[in-house]
């Protein structure tokens, strides 16, 4: 009898995924649940892309990305996240998920473990699911700031161990990890012979300026990847574009995974890319001094009512404790929404640590986003 992908089949799909459908079926829904800009694509980026197409740039392009950009990425995180890179060790991929996943691809064998924090995005054990991984879960604990932990990491080590993930600026926390702790964890991971994979894709929305620590700075360790994309810092998520760093060697294994699976990025988006990377960044500034006056203003909401929540560093995301309603974040989710028309992520999405939480995004326009907070309050008993 044909049948199809058990893993496919039996992958648990994004708790953000299932909001957002479930918003769609109702009318007039504030939407605060996708990791989504509002901002369009900068013109000049836009630009870039069309003169490509009309000068034919529309054919295949290497595998790891056109010459051009591939040096202006390495001289990007040489100058802006202290890595120091060759070109060969840049890989142009179709998001940062594809990047995440050549990489995980290209480094680990079925039935290795990976680990993951709790909380965490969930595709990152979406990816680990379809790829036969054993996925376990290490927690980020209140006494650390929720960082990740060399200590607690340690404790959930195995045999099988293949592949440490972590990420900072953190989704859905917004917490970032300092110098040190990523150093403890490049040490870790170095001394006990495993790949540390970082996922670093909101380096540059610091809220409060700045770029955020690498993995990877100052030296390129030669069994760190680093995952980057251009969807959020250039509100360019439809583009597909992103890009990890690593050993030359690796690079080339993540090239060849590449091959057979999304073979390139197209041609006009690489060369939008490079516009983003070698042009102006005002609009960089702008969409991060736009989130952190949400962020502050949310957090002054949330404060005032006695909402509990986590104050972002990074990334454009409120972590929102709404225990004191009496509901679950699963259950306080689905009724925010059927009832007030409000699409929050429910925090059990990223793990049974965020059971009791609930995400919401700052990339909302200012208005929809204060009204939907406004509503978060009313119904979690803080007073509005």
């Amino acid at each position: 009898m044909r049948k199809p992908s058990k893993a496919i089949l039996h992958m648990r799909r994004s708790g953000i995924r299932e909001i957002f459908d479930l918003a769609n079926t109702i009318p007039e829904v504030i939407h605060l649940e996708m990791g989504e800009p509002n901002f369009a694509t900068p013109a000049h980026i836009r630009a870039a892309a069309t003169e490509a197409a009309e000068a034919g740039f529309t054919k295949y392009t290497p595998n790891a990305g056109i010459p051009e950009l591939r040096d202006a990425l390495a001289k990007k995180l040489r100058e802006r996240n202290g890595i120091e890179a060759d070109p060969s060790q840049v890989v142009v991929t179709p998001g940062g998920i594809a990047a995440l996943y050549t990489t995980l691809l290209s480094l680990c064998n079925p039935g290795d473990e990976i680990l993951v924090s709790d909380p965490a995005w969930p595709n990152y054990e979406m990816i680990g699911h379809v790829q036969g991984l054993e996925v376990v879960r290490y927690p980020l604990l209140e006494e650390d700031s929720l960082e990740p932990s060399a200590e607690v990491v340690e404790r959930h080590l195995t045999s099988r161990t293949k592949v440490v993930v972590v990420n900072s600026p953190g989704n859905p926390t917004g917490v970032v990890a300092d110098r040190e702790r990523l150093t403890e964890l490049v040490e870790l991971t170095r001394h006990r012979g495993l790949w540390l994979v970082s996922d670093e894709v909101y380096d540059e929305m610091m809220l409060d300026g700045g770029v955020a620590p690498s993995a990877a700075a100052p030296g390129a360790a030669d069994h760190v990847v680093s995952v980057f994309s251009f969807s959020k810092t250039y509100a360019m998520t439809g583009w597909r574009v992103g890009y990890a760093v690593a050993a030359a060697d690796i690079a080339e294994l993540v090239v060849r995974t590449q091959e057979p699976t999304t073979s390139c990025v197209n041609g006009p988006a690489q060369y939008a890319a490079l516009a983003a990377i070698e042009g102006p960044q005002d609009c960089v500034i702008e969409m991060r001094e736009a989130y952190r006056s949400r962020r502050d203003r949310v957090g002054s909401l949330l404060t005032e009512a006695g909402v509990p929540h986590v104050r972002p560093r990074g990334a454009f995301y409120v972590w929102i404790d709404v225990s004191g309603s009496g509901l679950d974040g699963t259950g306080f989710a689905r009724r925010l929404l059927v009832d007030h028309h409000v699409a929050v992520t429910p925090g059990a999405a990223f793990g049974i640590r965020g059971e009791r939480f609930v995400r919401i995004s700052l990339a909302t326009e200012p208005d929809q986003l204060i009204e939907g907070v406004e509503r978060l309050v009313e119904m979690s008993g803080g007073a509005v």
